[in-house]
């Protein structure tokens, strides 16, 4: 790409514009349009019917979900069609025409144009057209990326775009939709920031003052007197409040995270006064603090091999092979003390760092830590030999099964994996047929006792299925 004329000279002068309800493009055809409003934008043509002396409908797509009714079109321009390499790489070429002038001598004319060189770059949202290396025209939606002075421009739906190093120079079309609502939150953003430089408190709502923690301790303090184990930590498990500035005033406010870059401040409605917010704090951690007890969390004690060596020989009695040796890539528990409160934390094999691990009760533990052994001893106990389960079309509740595997494992026990899924997802489970299902004398007996843990109306086989299955019961031994 050798270039020599003067972008910051340059002109483009769209004069050949077509009537689409007239003179359509072809199916996807990428156009420059001039709009009804007397703006500017381009698109990609989608006709709704192709089919001969119907009228003409249709939508110019700019990216996905943006589109541009025919309603709004005056009137479409060849783009990409014309390549301009041999004007450009003139040095003295200011001006280029597309397109033969019409009778009315009606034409569209841009210039401004700039360069990433020079370290110019668009708006966010806002809709270019752009000059490409290749010497042809395009036009797309900037989309800045996180990191500074990087970002491309949609063109198409799916996220196709041009990237910095397509883009010789650009320069902006008329605002659109898109763009006037992107400035229009960037310029409330900036209302919202000056307004909040001097947050005002309502008297009464914020009585006990600015600080959240005031209010979570008064509020601990009305649940101590049925609860004595209550703590702010245990209630703040619950999404916790904050105190915020909004429209320059303090507000009580739920943190739900970030949404489309901004945070989602949910705010507190239910009252006005600071004892009512009090009296909701209480009844919103009532149920967190309730099942927080410690000595039913920690029923047997803080020394967690205790609760490890539960686990172990729980799942010892049907996992007969299971070593401890086979655990050492589990993952590890501990119990410690965070925010001052005792809790059960976990890391995995990878990670270098505890999590609390919240649960109600040190049976709930227990379980939790019984199913990590469960995995461990199955990835233990290879496959010696499978047999996938034939059936033919089996929906449950919109889910189509895919697959139904026995698997015999080396120690003579069997699993069975299930997998199903519908157009857009799926999932999978993995069963462990315990030893005590085959103490049945009767493959019937059996079966109802296998689906105790392999349900069929979970998975769309049930006993008349699989009992008419000779091979399978032959693979389980009967």
């Amino acid at each position: 790409m050798m270039f020599q004329c003067d972008y910051h000279k340059l002109k483009i002068r769209f004069q050949e514009f077509h009537k689409t309800e007239t003179d359509p493009p072809e199916y996807g055809e990428f156009c420059f349009l001039k709009l009804k409003d007397g703006s500017h934008t381009a698109g990609k043509w989608y006709p709704n019917n192709m089919k001969e002396g119907e009228p003409v409908s249709g939508k110019f797509s700019r990216g996905s979900f943006d589109e541009v009714e025919l309603s709004e079109v005056s009137g479409w321009h060849f783009l990409r069609r014309y390549d301009m390499t041999e004007c450009l790489e003139k040095a003295g070429t200011k001006q280029i025409n597309l397109g033969t002038p019409g009778e009315d001598g009606d034409f569209t004319e841009f210039a401004g144009f700039k360069t990433f060189q020079d370290g110019d770059f668009p708006k966010k949202k806002q809709y270019c057209l752009l000059i490409l290396n290749e010497g042809r025209l395009a036009a797309g939606r900037w989309e800045p990326y996180k990191e500074k002075n990087k970002g491309s421009f949609i063109y198409a739906s799916a996220l196709a775009s041009y990237g910095m190093d397509k883009v010789w120079a650009w320069t902006e079309l008329s605002s659109d939709k898109v763009f006037a609502e992107e400035e229009e939150k960037k310029q409330e953003r900036i209302r919202e920031n000056e307004l909040n430089e001097h947050p005002v408190a309502d008297p009464e709502l914020f009585q006990y003052g600015t600080d959240i923690e005031v209010y979570y301790e008064k509020a601990m303090e009305k649940l101590r007197k049925e609860y004595p184990w209550a703590s702010v930590a245990q209630m703040k498990k619950e999404t916790p409040y904050r105190i915020v500035p909004r429209h320059g005033k303090y507000i009580f406010g739920q943190d739900r995270g970030t949404f489309m870059g901004e945070k989602d401040i949910r705010e507190w409605t239910k009252g006005s006064t600071a004892d009512e917010f009090v009296d909701f704090l209480c009844e919103y951690t009532r149920e967190r603090v309730k099942n927080s007890d410690p000595a039913v969390k920690f029923a047997y004690g803080y020394d967690i091999a205790v609760y490890l060596e539960m686990a172990y020989d729980k799942v010892k009695k049907d996992y007969h092979w299971l070593e401890k040796s086979m655990l050492t890539e589990c993952r590890q528990y501990e119990i410690q003390k965070v925010d001052g409160e005792w809790e059960f934390v976990r890391k995995d094999g990878e990670s270098d760092e505890y999590r609390v691990w919240d649960v109600r009760s040190a049976e709930e533990f227990v379980k939790d830590v019984e199913r990590d052994y469960q995995e461990a001893a199955l990835k233990a106990n290879p496959v010696v030999e499978e047999y996938p389960v034939p059936f033919g079309s089996v929906d449950v509740n919109g889910w189509g099964l895919e697959k139904y595997i026995v698997s015999r494992l080396q120690s003579g026990d069997y699993k069975v994996y299930v997998q199903a899924g519908d157009r857009t997802t799926g999932g999978s489970r993995t069963f462990f047929i315990t030893p005590d299902c085959f103490e049945e004398k009767t493959y019937e007996a059996f079966l109802d006792r296998y689906l105790e843990i392999v349900p069929g109306g979970a998975f769309g086989l049930g006993k008349e299925d699989l009992a008419a299955d000779q091979e399978l019961k032959k693979f389980f031994g009967y």
